[in-house]
């Protein structure tokens, strides 16, 4: 059944499942999202109400990790800043400024803080644990209070782990004020933990898709000629925050679609146009990424024939996946059937213009991706997309992308991939 403009397949997000219902798509029948008495997808209701959150027990257990992987790797302490690394330890949400509001977790002993002395009160409201806070007034170096833990905790000499995404000026003040040890990174602590997912986790992860797909059936029932992507950004933005969650879906149409991120221009909705679709949503800051890309109207051959090439690779990232597995492996596995077809390999075009896959958490991209030269074996509780997206330059392009982890038995997806390229849903 082709997703035809005058009679669109409309899918209700009620557990009851996909319902066909006749839409039309005149103006006249356009949904206001906003502005308006109408209340939006009055049809929908939050989906969040049996979310559980990360435990403090599991957090200190991550704590008690990472303090082994230390050890492991000659680590005496690690410092993170605010950011989702911070949140996966802690539970603590912070903003980052020019202020350092900085975490100290040692190899042996308690973990500090360091913070703005007038925000300690603020501070202390959202620890959970670790009540050491070592405070700073303005005129002072708030890197001398790092050092002055670091030398509490017994590191004298040694090194002392970064995370990734510490701004170089936290990085510099702090060397400064402790010149006589060795920063390091701090990935085989941190990485060595996140990449692995716990149940809880998955979890948190598996409600943030399911929510994504009810947002989806609702968002491209409400496609329409005339269209722009921002029109559909606010519409699957809508459908989310009805479900209980802020997300959003972007939409690339026709030969914007050809750029894997899309493009600026102004593109009206027209019938015969290829319609990709990438977005998501989080769950206590668990995140989902998942692509859909259909016809508006009926599709031509050439657009089925490629659709369904798209769909054979994703479906060969899925069956190569498995514990043991080096991830450059599932890439190539992609690659290859394109290179069958008659593509070029590689990154070359037509073809895959990027990766196969990256992974996925508290992070919408984080380690470790599907991509050559990625050696690392496959483990459970890694968590994956699977998006080796097909691109044909200046003409269209299609990318099914869904979220998967690894079990001790193989994969398993999150979501149940599109089944035809005018059924997105199953």
């Amino acid at each position: 059944m082709a997703l035809k403009r005058r009679d669109f397949l409309k899918y209700s997000a009620g557990t009851a499942g996909a319902a066909l219902i006749s839409v039309a798509c005149s103006s006249q029948d356009k949904t206001s999202i906003s502005g308006s008495s109408d209340k939006p997808f009055s049809n929908l209701s939050p989906m969040t109400g049996d979310v559980v959150p990360i435990s403090d027990e599991e957090r200190l257990g991550r704590i008690e990790k990472a303090k082994r992987l230390m050890k492991e790797n000659g680590i005496q302490a690690i410092y993170l800043e605010a950011g989702t690394s911070m949140f996966y330890y802690t539970g603590v949400r912070w903003w980052n400024s020019e202020r350092m509001f900085g975490l100290i977790i040692p190899s042996s002993g308690d973990i500090a803080w360091s913070c703005p002395a007038f925000e300690e009160d603020r501070a202390r409201e959202l620890l959970r644990f670790g009540y050491d806070i070592r405070t700073w007034e303005e005129d002072e170096s708030p890197y001398k209070r790092i050092a002055e833990i670091l030398q509490d905790r017994g590191v004298r000499e040694g090194k002392v782990g970064m995370e990734e995404r510490v701004r170089f000026f936290l990085y510099d003040g702090i060397r400064k004020e402790a010149p006589h040890l060795e920063y390091v990174s701090a990935d085989p602590v941190t990485i060595g933990c996140r990449v692995f997912k716990s149940p809880a986790e998955i979890a948190l992860m598996q409600k943030a898709n399911d929510i994504t797909i009810e947002a989806y059936k609702a968002s491209i029932a409400r496609l329409e000629k005339g269209m722009t992507k921002d029109d559909f950004r606010a519409i699957s933005s809508a459908a989310h925050s009805a479900l209980g969650v802020s997300g959003g879906i972007g939409a690339q149409i026709a030969e914007a679609s050809a750029n894997p991120h899309g493009s600026i221009q102004h593109i009206e909705l027209k019938e015969g146009d290829i319609v990709l679709m990438d977005g998501g949503c989080g769950i206590e800051g668990y995140r989902s990424d998942i692509s859909r890309t259909i016809v508006f109207g009926e599709p031509n051959e050439q657009q089925t024939k490629m659709w369904n090439l798209a769909k054979k690779a994703q479906e060969a990232v899925f069956a190569t996946a498995g514990v043991g597995v080096p991830c450059e492996e599932v890439d190539a596995a992609a690659r290859q059937v394109y290179i069958d077809y008659g593509f070029p390999g590689g990154y070359d075009l037509p073809g895959c213009p990027h990766r196969a896959g990256h992974g996925i958490g508290l992070d919408g991209h984080e380690w470790t991706y599907l991509v050559k030269g990625n050696k690392t074996p496959m483990k459970p509780g890694m968590c994956f997309t699977n998006e080796p997206m097909l691109v044909f330059p200046g003409e269209f392009g299609i990318r099914l992308e869904d979220d998967f982890y690894i079990t001790e038995d193989g994969p398993r997806y999150f979501t149940t991939p599109s089944p035809s390229i005018d059924e997105p849903f199953a």
